[in-house]
Order: C-alpha cells, then sequence, then structure tokens
C-alpha cells in the first residue's frame, strides 16, 4: 500500500514540508496520497545545492558511483511490487506492464552501474603531415557538472531511470521534477537514494509548478537539461541559453505492413496490438497509423478489428486488464473528440465504444481523413488508423 504522504528530496534529504499535492488514483478518482510540493525558493536552494556539489560529485570515484547504482538494483528489487503497486495506482498502468516498468527501471540502473567504471577516454593519433609525427591527441571525458531532469506522466519510473542512472554514473549531480500527476515512483527513488553516500547535494527530487521548473530550465549554473514531453520542449530549449538540452518531444508513429510482412498475420496482429494499445495509446511510440497493402489489407483489417474488440477495459489492479484509464478525463475527452471529427469527416468505426471519465475503449478506425487531427497528430490514447495501400515508396512518404 501506499504511505499517506512523501516527502520530497532535496540536496539528497528528505523534508516533509507539507502535504501540498494531491495525487489521485486514476481508476477511481479518490486520493491515494499526499505529496510535499516545492516552491520557487526551495528549487533555488536545489540549484545551489547541486552547484556546490559538482567537484565533490566529480571526484566521488567511478568504483563508487557504480556501488550506489548497485544498492539502487538490489533496493528496487526488494521493492518491486510496492514500486508496481505505486505505478499503477498513480498511473492508471496495468499491474502487468507496471510490473515490466519496474524490470526496466532495475535494468537501467544495472546497465549504468556496469558503465560506471567504463567512462575512459581516448588517444588519437596526430600524425597527419611531417610536422606532427609523433604527436598524440588524448581525450578524457569529465562529468558535465548540475543537470535538470524534468519527466512526464507516463513512464514515471523508466524515463526518470534513463536520466538519473546515467547522472551519477558520469559524476553530475542534479534536479528532478517529475510530473505532478505521477511523482510517487521519482520520490521512491529519491528513498533509495538517500540511503547511499552520495556527496551532499548531489540530489534533489522536486514535485514542483511548471512556473517554478523554469528556474532549472533558465538558471546558469545548470550545465545540462534534459526533457521528456510535448513540442513546449522547444519553448525551454530557447530559454536554456548556453547549456546543453536534450529533447524527447513524441511523435505520430506508424507501421507499414507490406504485402509479405515475413511473419504470420496472427504475429503482426499481436505485435500492433502492444504497439499501439500498450498503456492506452500514453507512450512516445504507440504505433498510431497502420498502413497495409492491398493484397493483406482485408484479411489484417478482420483479425485486427476482432483483436482490438476483445482488448480488456477495467481496474488496472485486475491482472487481466488491458486498456486502463488514461491520466484524466480532459486527456480521454480530447482523444474522444478526435475520433468523434474523423468520423463526422468519414472515417469508419471498426472497434471502440463509448467513453467513461477517463476511461477509454481500444478503438481502430478506417478511411480517417488526412486532415484530421486523429490523423496528424499524436493521440497519447487508445487509438489507431487503418489505411491500404499499393505502392511501397508512396507508404514511406504517407508516413513520413
Amino acid at each position: 500500500m501506499l504511505k499517506k504522504t512523501y516527502p520530497y528530496y532535496l540536496a539528497n534529504k528528505a523534508v516533509p514540508a507539507n502535504t501540498d499535492l494531491d495525487v489521485r488514483d486514476k481508476y477511481t478518482g479518490k486520493r491515494a496520497t499526499r505529496v510535499a510540493y516545492a516552491d520557487g525558493a526551495t528549487v533555488r536552494k536545489a540549484i545551489v545545492a547541486a552547484h556546490k556539489a559538482r567537484e565533490a560529485m566529480a571526484a566521488f570515484a567511478p568504483d563508487q558511483r557504480r556501488a550506489v547504482l548497485e544498492h539502487c538494483v538490489q533496493r528496487f528489487g526488494e521493492r518491486q511490487e510496492e514500486l508496481a503497486l505505486a505505478l499503477c495506482i498513480e498511473a492508471g498502468k496495468p499491474i502487468k506492464d507496471s510490473r515490466g516498468e519496474v524490470t526496466r527501471l532495475i535494468d537501467t540502473f544495472r546497465v549504468a552501474a556496469d558503465e560506471a567504471t567504463r567512462t575512459g577516454g581516448e588517444v588519437l593519433n596526430l600524425e597527419i603531415s611531417p610536422r606532427t609525427r609523433g604527436y598524440r591527441g588524448m581525450v578524457k571525458r569529465v562529468p558535465i557538472g548540475p543537470c535538470a531532469f524534468i519527466t512526464p506522466f507516463n513512464f514515471p519510473l523508466n524515463l526518470v531511470a534513463h536520466k538519473v542512472a546515467p547522472a551519477i554514473a558520469a559524476g553530475c549531480p542534479f534536479v528532478l521534477k517529475p510530473a505532478a500527476k505521477t511523482p510517487i515512483g521519482a520520490l521512491i527513488i529519491g528513498e533509495v537514494l538517500a540511503e547511499t553516500d552520495l556527496p551532499k547535494g548531489a540530489f534533489s527530487i522536486l514535485p514542483c509548478s511548471n512556473d517554478d521548473a523554469g528556474l532549472l530550465v533558465e538558471d546558469e549554473r545548470i550545465k545540462l537539461l534534459s526533457f521528456t514531453g510535448g513540442l513546449v520542449g522547444w519553448d525551454l530549449k530557447a530559454r536554456a541559453g548556453k547549456k546543453k538540452v536534450t529533447l524527447e518531444l513524441g511523435g505520430n508513429a506508424a507501421c507499414i505492413v507490406d504485402a509479405d510482412p515475413g511473419a504470420d498475420l496472427d504475429h503482426v496482429v499481436e505485435r500492433l496490438l502492444f504497439g499501439a494499445y500498450y498503456q492506452s495509446g500514453q507512450s512516445c511510440i504507440s504505433v498510431q497509423r497502420i498502413y497495409a497493402h492491398a493484397d493483406v489489407y482485408d484479411k489484417l483489417r478482420r483479425k485486427l478489428k476482432a483483436a482490438v474488440a476483445k482488448l480488456r477495459m477495467g481496474d488496472p489492479q485486475d491482472e487481466k486488464t488491458v486498456i486502463g484509464p488514461l491520466i484524466d478525463e480532459a486527456a480521454a475527452q480530447r482523444v474522444e473528440s478526435w475520433i468523434k471529427a474523423a468520423r463526422k469527416g468519414g472515417a469508419k468505426l471498426l472497434a471502440g465504444g463509448e467513453r467513461i471519465g477517463n476511461m477509454l475503449p481500444a478503438a481502430l478506425l478506417e478511411q480517417v481523413p488526412r486532415d484530421s487531427d486523429l490523423y496528424r497528430k499524436e493521440a497519447f490514447g487508445p487509438v489507431a488508423t487503418l489505411e491500404p495501400f499499393d505502392d511501397f515508396d508512396a507508404a514511406i512518404a504517407r508516413v513520413n
């Protein structure tokens, strides 16, 4: 079960400053727990702490970094079901998929532990002319310094892991802002990190407002910003100044099923179901557009339609549930409105049903207008479109 309250982490220490942030069970809508919510002054303190910790973290030996990460691997393994349940509740992710994400969390920290002692350098031969005979160039990799991480709601463990674990392996202090709707997993990670001997100020994990998180974007003491989310990332990059920026801003992924797909169509359908409807389509790599060659279109259409209609929607804590809730009702309403607009424009609904709050049954459509939002934009919901093609090159052109 979840704790009644969770602190945030400032400069390695748990701070039960308040319980201002409600985190709701995405299936029941009831409050699941309350979380400490950082203000702008706290974010500034975290930046100062990370800046002061930069030399200590750089001097923190690779074997020490590895030991920290190995401790995390062990503790996450011991708390595996707790982490999965927290993810299931705060994100609405079906429990089987939640357990899979915990496994990914553990794997990511394990890989980072292995890499912590492999941050080597390079020796270059510079003998490109008589003048440079005997010359060598040496490259040494050094920690970039304080990092800021902003993560989204859909993978509260995995996307935190892919930022935090490499930062520790490289010797970089960091400040993390997890998504306000799904902060629990990140705070449990903070709880485990607080058990280690990381240098003072090495990490802060602060649920906070987007406005206060702007300090992480603009402060020059932060040397790298990593953001995973929507197109607002372009604005963050414009405001980031000279710091390095890494962005992942979503997509509108497609899959082409050729006349000879190289696999049985039942297997193709199985993979399409996973690609399109995993976590109710709330994934940046969710398959949203499916292009099938005319030779296999009717058969694939029939099989896929039947399979989508059978996807079970319900309580994410039920082992048989495949389609859980969307992150909130507004998200479900938006996806529903896109489906309705596409149908009004001539699209045909092959599978789907009525929305109930933030629950939206898996939907499959064909004949979707190419100027519709459902075709052009990232739906981030349990919906996919199906379209035939005759020429492979033409299908590639449509995908892009």
